[in-house]
C-alpha cells in the first residue's frame, strides 16, 4: 500500500508535553466501526463502562529505563568527540544495540565515555567499546559492566528516552521519570513507555476489577524503532524493527480460558497487541512465548486473538497508524483521527486515548 493513505495534517498545538491530572480524565475516543455512531467522546474513567464483565485487559508491564546516554568518543590521537546514544535492544549482560547521533564520528573498537565526561573523575563514569556499526546510525555497544552493575551504572548516568516529539520542544526533567513509567512497570528493558497505559491508575484498576473485568500482563520490552517513520513510499519496502517479548504459561492459558467462555481479549497499547498477534497460532491459541517479533501490521492483516484495543493518537505516516488502520479500517481511522483533530484531542505519548473495536466484529 503507498505510504502517503497514512499521512494527515497534525498542528503542532495538538502535541502533549505533560499528561493531564487526574490520569482518567483524558479524553478517550470510543471508535466502533460496525455500529451507529460509529464514534463517541468519553473518558479513560468510563472504561468500566465500555467493557463487559468477563473481558480481560492485557497490560505490558515493561519498565522504562533511562537509556539516553551522553558521553565522549576517545581514541588515540583524535580529540574527544561528544557522543548522544539512545540504547534500544538489550543483547545480553553487557551489550546493548544504539541509535547514536553523531555514529560517524565512531568506528569499531572506539572506546566511549558515559555519564561524567570530566575524563579526571571515574565516579559516576560508564565505559564502553564499539563493537559493531550497522545502518542507519546504529551501534553495538560492549560496556565495562554487566548484568545489575551494567542497570545500576545506567539509572546513575542515563536519562528518560522522551520521545523525540516531545523532547525537542522541551527539556527532560524529573517528573518524567513518573510520568512516563505506568503504575504497573516492573521488568526493565524498555526505552520507550507503552503509552496506553500511562492512563491508569491504582482507582481505576479497582474498578475495573469490581465491574468483573479481569487484567493479566505480558512484557514486550519496546525499542527506540518504534518512533522511527517509515520512509519508503510503499509500506511492502519498509523494514520493521524487531522487539523481545514474554508470553507467560499463565497468562496464555487464563487468555484462552477468556476467548472459550466468549470473553473480549481488550489490549493495552499497540505493544501488547502485537506480541499477542505474535504468539498466537492460525486459530488464536496462546501458548507460552518468548522471542523477538518484527511483526508489521497493514489493512488486510487478519487478526487472530486481539478483539479491542486501547491505544493512544499516533504519528502521521507511522507503523502504528498504520496498524489502527488495520484493526478498525482505514476509512473509520482517517475519520476518527480529523474528528480528534478538530475537537482538540491531544496526540501521543502523553496525550488522549482511543478504545477501538475491531471492524470485522458483529
Amino acid at each position: 500500500m503507498k505510504t502517503d493513505l497514512f499521512d494527515f495534517e497534525l498542528p503542532e498545538s495538538a502535541i502533549a508535553l505533560r499528561p493531564v491530572e487526574p490520569r482518567e480524565a483524558a479524553r478517550l475516543l470510543l471508535v466502533r466501526p460496525n455500529v451507529e455512531p460509529v464514534m463517541a467522546d468519553r473518558r479513560i474513567a468510563d472504561l468500566p463502562d465500555l467493557l463487559q464483565p468477563g473481558d480481560a485487559l492485557v497490560f505490558n508491564d515493561t519498565k522504562v529505563i533511562p537509556a539516553q546516554l551522553d558521553g565522549l568518543r576517545q581514541r588515540e590521537g583524535s580529540e574527544a568527540a561528544r557522543i548522544s546514544a539512545t540504547l534500544h535492544m538489550r543483547l545480553d549482560g553487557s551489550r546493548w544495540k544504539a541509535f547514536v547521533r553523531g555514529s560517524k564520528k565512531l568506528r569499531t573498537g572506539d572506546r566511549i565515555r558515559f555519564g561524567h565526561v570530566n575524563t579526571a573523575c571515574l565516579v559516576g563514569a560508564l565505559d564502553a567499546t564499539v563493537e559493531a556499526k550497522g545502518d542507519g546510525g546504529e551501534i553495538t555497544l560492549a560496556f565495562d559492566l554487566a548484568g545489575a552493575a551494567l542497570d545500576e551504572a545506567l539509572h546513575t548516568s542515563g536519562k528518560i528516552p522522551l520521545p523525540p516529539y516531545i523532547s525537542g520542544k522541551r527539556a527532560v526533567d524529573e517528573q518524567d521519570r513518573s510520568d512516563y513509567q505506568t503504575i504497573y512497570a516492573r521488568e526493565d528493558g524498555a526505552v520507550a513507555a507503552p503509552t496506553a497505559g500511562l492512563h491508569f491508575t491504582s482507582d481505576l484498576m479497582a474498578r475495573l476489577e469490581a465491574a468483573g473485568i479481569e487484567r493479566h500482563f505480558v512484557t514486550l520490552h519496546v525499542g527506540a524503532g518504534t518512533f522511527l517513520p517509515v520512509k519508503v513510499d510503499d509500506t511492502a519496502e519498509h523494514v520493521m524493527h524487531s522487539e523481545r517479548g514474554t508470553v507467560s504459561a499463565q497468562t496464555a492459558i487464563a487468555l484462552n480460558a477468556v476467548r472459550a467462555r466468549g470473553g473480549r481479549i481488550v489490549a493495552v497499547g499497540t505493544t501488547s497487541l502485537r506480541l499477542l498477534e505474535s504468539a498466537a497460532d492460525e486459530n488464536g491459541e496462546l501458548a507460552e512465548w518468548s522471542g523477538a517479533t518484527d511483526i508489521f501490521i497493514t489493512p488486510g492483516y487478519r487478526f487472530r486473538i486481539i478483539d479491542v484495543l486501547m491505544t493512544n493518537f499516533h504519528l502521521p505516516r507511522s507503523t502504528l497508524f498504520m496498524l489502527v488502520s488495520a484493526f478498525s479500517g482505514l476509512e473509520t481511522m482517517q475519520a476518527a483521527y480529523r474528528h480528534a483533530v478538530e475537537t482538540g484531542y491531544r496526540f501521543y505519548s502523553y496525550g488522549d486515548s482511543s478504545l477501538l473495536f475491531r471492524k470485522d466484529d458483529p
